[in-house]
C-alpha cells in the first residue's frame, strides 16, 4: 500500500491508499523538532486505530514545505518501511509542464493540486488551496502550469491583528451571522471572513479574464470547509486534492 504525505507548515495530511482507492486518512500538527521515530509512533498508532497494520505499507511519497523535514521523512521511509521515499521535486515526473519563470521556485503543494486538479477536471483550472497561506494556481486547457497568487492565510491573518493590537483579543474563526458585527468579536469575525471572502472572488475573477476562457474553479485545503461555501466563484470543493496528486505522481513514476 502506499502512504502519501503532504507535510505543510501548519498541518502534515497522511493518506492510506490501496490499488488506487484512499483508504483512511488523517492530519497531525506540523512539528519541525519531531524525530523520526517521534512520527512513527504517530504513524502507526493511527494506522492501527483505523484497524490496519502498518506493514502493509511498501511506498512512500512525500510533498513538502519545510525542508527540515524531508529528510526525516526519507529516514523514516527506509528505516520503518525499508522502500526509498519519492520525495515531489526536481527531477521527478510530474506529466505537467511547468511555466513560472524559474520552476524550483513553485511549492511541491501547488504543483501535486496542479496535478491532480488536471487530471479529474481538466483544464483551463483555477485552483484555491485554503492552507496556511491561500494559494491560486493556473492551469490552461493543455495542462500547463500557469503561475498563480499568494496571499495570507486566514488563521495567521488573525493571529498577526491579535499580535499587533494592545485591545483586541483572540476570537473563534466563524463565519458571523451578519457583516456589521455588533460587537469586536462580530467585527473581528466579519472583516476576517468576508474580507477573505472578497480578495478571493476578486482574484479568481482577475485570473478569469487573463485565462480568456471559463476556468473549472476548484477549493481545496484544511480551511475550506470555514469559508467555502461564503465564496461564489468556488464550483467545486475537493478535500483530497492534494492526496490524489501525489498518488498520481507516484504511479507516474512507479517504474
Amino acid at each position: 500500500m502506499l502512504l502519501a504525505v503532504d507535510i505543510g507548515n501548519t498541518n502534515i495530511v497522511f493518506g492510506l491508499f490501496k490499488e488506487g482507492q484512499l483508504q483512511m486518512h488523517w492530519r497531525i500538527r506540523t512539528e519541525r523538532n519531531r524525530t523520526t521515530d517521534e512520527y512513527w509512533v504517530l504513524v502507526q498508532e493511527f494506522i492501527r486505530l483505523n484497524s490496519a497494520d502498518p506493514e502493509i505499507i511498501d511506498a512512500l511519497i512525500v510533498s513538502c514545505v519545510v525542508p527540515p523535514l524531508v529528510p526525516v521523512f526519507e529516514e523514516l521511509s527506509r528505516k520503518f518501511f525499508d522502500t526509498e521515499a519519492l520525495i515531489v521535486g526536481p527531477g521527478i515526473k510530474t506529466g505537467i509542464p511547468i511555466l513560472y519563470k524559474n520552476p524550483l521556485e513553485v511549492g511541491a503543494d501547488r504543483i501535486v493540486n496542479a496535478v491532480a486538479g488536471f487530471e479529474k477536471y481538466g483544464g483551463p483550472l483555477i485552483l484555491v488551496d485554503f492552507g496556511t497561506a491561500t494559494t491560486f494556481d493556473a492551469v490552461s486547457a493543455r495542462g500547463e502550469y500557469l503561475g498563480g497568487a499568494i496571499a495570507p492565510g486566514i488563521r495567521i491573518s488573525l493571529e498577526a491583528l491579535f499580535r499587533n493590537t494592545a485591545k483586541l483579543s483572540p476570537v473563534d474563526l466563524a463565519v458571523p451571522e451578519r457583516v456589521i458585527g455588533r460587537s469586536t468579536m462580530e467585527s473581528i469575525q466579519s472583516g476576517t471572513v468576508y474580507g477573505f471572502v472578497g480578495m478571493i472572488d476578486s482574484i479568481v475573477e482577475r485570473m478569469q479574464k487573463e485565462l480568456g476562457a471559463p476556468a473549472k474553479v476548484v477549493g481545496t485545503g484544511g480551511l475550506i470547509r470555514v469559508i467555502g461555501e461564503q465564496v461564489k466563484s468556488i464550483q467545486t470543493v475537493d478535500d483530497f486534492l492534494t492526496l490524489d496528486g501525489l498518488r498520481i505522481i507516484y504511479e507516474r513514476n512507479r517504474k
